[in-house]
């Protein structure tokens, strides 16, 4: 262990636990953060996933907390029961050589068991906004002593509609005390309400560029989009995959991409929001433990995974958002290793790949998929390096006895290693080479005009905004039809005049019918009603919610356009 760690001033108990989890020196931000937090200051920070962000937070409370007094004393909220979990174990870990009680509280959990474990005295208590805010208003869930709180992933408790729950939360805790907010970005609302609970925060910020992309190799892979599976599975033939994480664009494509992957012998499963929690923890061990070597995922589904040594992260849907961008590819060359990004898009999307390199400052190379042929060499090139390698070691003495029977019953030696190497390759006939079909590239007046984030003529902006309302690239004259694949026009009945904003309605149908913001389509909103686009295996979760939820003040009927 480093003298840096040593430095800090931290207990005994927590510098063995960090040396047994094989840490010698502390990250960028846990060199920031742990003296900070020590020091009792309320802290800003703005870091990617993979940091060393939850260390940076855990150890100073566990350092700075009594255990036993029978009270919640630190309070952490996070957007996803999967950061929850992770964040709790992470906690866990760092504090067995103490007596600290660290409880997870997250939705979809027994309600028994969670007020079981606080009347037993959790000393610190990690959750998500909802289920928190419930227990509390159920006076089951007391914060009458807390005098620590960490705001972790705040930017996507904002795009998740948490933002009011994180709010009531915090006017809940009256006692003078501690916060810390972790941000990947710091979108005006999170400055706000930074403003408004912090008390002269210290601001920590670490350039995500710097931390995510720099031993990442980042290419891209033009294919129409009918053959992005197939562009896919020619990929893994040839990539010398050990672990890797795909993210798709929603719940029902991350099972098709993993059923595709494994017919094709290649182990993959699927976590989405499908899944129960034991079902979505055993995935997650068996991809730790390499039983697994795919995991296909949402963005939400994700979040929060902290998972080493993955060797691919691959974009088979792009985000909309750069700075999801970052976050995805984040997940691979870490701890000074290298990792490989790919993407695959199609022709329409090339001009965001221009922009997602100016954003990271880092070029992303175009490359052509592998051909037929190739695959083929590269099978057959791995056959004869596994023949060779076993014919080194000589370590067949079973097999020669058979060989030497069937020699003595007649057949041609030869005819006996071709038969063998024909029932070698047997299982490559699971893997058919599907035809790609040839790409239109796009034309360069549309790639300039699709480049424009899609923004009206000048001429035409004021008709055009009467017409409709724009939220990022999702813009256009409004109508009863959704012209996007699989997805659906719902409409509202709240409008402009009922204060009705783009961010509000992502937020509502995020936390409400559990859809993450990401997947929510085009946007209009009137003057007495909106339009919304939503994925089509979505819509029945969003069709439910009709008057049951309200928006701002206003109860909020849906139903499709």
């Amino acid at each position: 262990m480093s003298n840096e760690f040593l430095l800090f001033g931290l207990q005994p108990e927590l510098l063995q636990a960090i040396e047994e989890r094989g840490y010698t020196e502390p990250t960028a931000i846990q060199r920031e953060i742990i003296p900070l937090m020590l020091e009792a200051n309320d802290v800003l920070a703005q870091s990617q996933t993979g940091t060393g962000k939850t260390a940076a937070f855990s150890l100073p409370l566990l350092n700075l907390i009594q255990p036993g007094k029978g009270h919640v004393q630190c309070l952490v909220l996070a957007p996803t029961r999967e950061l929850v979990m992770q964040v709790a174990e992470i906690m866990h870990e760092y504090g067995k050589h103490t007596d600290n009680k660290v409880l997870a509280i997250f939705g979809g959990q027994d309600y028994e068991k969670q007020i079981r474990g606080l009347r037993k005295g959790a000393d610190i208590v990690v959750g998500t906004p909802g289920r928190l805010l419930d227990l509390i208003r159920k006076e089951i869930l007391d914060l009458g002593h807390v005098r620590h709180v960490i705001l972790d992933e705040a930017d996507e408790m904002l795009s998740m509609g948490f933002i009011e729950d994180v709010e009531s939360i915090l006017d809940e805790i009256k006692i003078p005390h501690q916060t810390a907010l972790f941000s990947a970005t710091l979108p005006q609302r999170i400055v706000t309400l930074a403003e408004k609970y912090l008390y002269q925060p210290v601001q920590v910020k670490i350039e995500a560029e710097h931390l995510t992309v720099e031993s990442i190799e980042q290419r891209y892979y033009i294919v129409n989009e009918k053959d992005k599976i197939a562009a896919l599975t020619r990929l893994f033939e040839m990539e010398d995959i050990t672990s890797a994480l795909i993210f798709t664009k929603t719940r029902v494509s991350t099972g098709e991409v993993a059923n595709e992957l494994a017919q094709r012998g290649f182990p993959a499963e699927a976590i989405n929001g499908d899944l129960t929690q034991d079902a979505r923890i055993r995935v997650l061990d068996r991809f730790k433990n390499n039983q697994i070597t795919v995991l296909v995922a949402t963005d939400v589904a994700a979040r929060g995974l902290d998972i080493e040594d993955i060797s691919h992260v691959i974009n088979y849907d792009l985000p909309y958002e750069e700075e999801a961008y970052v976050h995805r590819i984040g997940r691979t060359g870490r701890a000074g290793k290298s990792g490989i990004a790919i993407t695959i898009i199609n022709p329409k999307e090339e001009y965001r790949m221009r922009r997602l390199e100016r954003f990271i400052n880092a070029p992303i190379t175009r490359r052509e998929l592998p051909t037929r042929e190739e695959i083929l060499n590269h099978r057959t090139e791995a056959l004869m390096a596994d023949m060779t390698k076993w014919l080194n070691r000589d370590r067949c003495k079973q097999e020669l006895l058979l060989v030497n029977d069937l020699i003595q019953q007649g057949h041609d030696p030869l005819m006996v290693a071709a038969v063998a190497l024909k029932m070698a390759r047997a299982q490559e006939r699971q893997r058919p080479i599907w035809d790609i079909s040839e790409v239109r590239e796009a034309k360069p007046r549309r790639e300039r005009a699709e480049g424009r984030d899609r923004r009206p003529d000048r001429k035409d902006s004021r008709d055009s905004h009467r017409k409709g309302d724009r939220r990022g690239d999702k813009f256009e004259a409004a109508s009863t039809e959704s012209h996007e694949a699989g997805m659906i026009r719902v409409r509202l009945n709240v409008g402009k005049r009922h204060n009705a904003r783009p961010r509000d309605v992502v937020g509502m149908l995020a936390y409400q019918a559990d859809i993450p913001g990401s997947e929510i389509g085009k946007i209009f909103i009137e003057e007495k009603h909106t339009l919304v686009d939503v994925p089509e295996q979505r819509l029945q979760d969003v069709l439910k919610q009709s008057g049951q939820i309200k928006m701002h003040k206003y109860q909020v009927e849906i139903k499709t356009a």
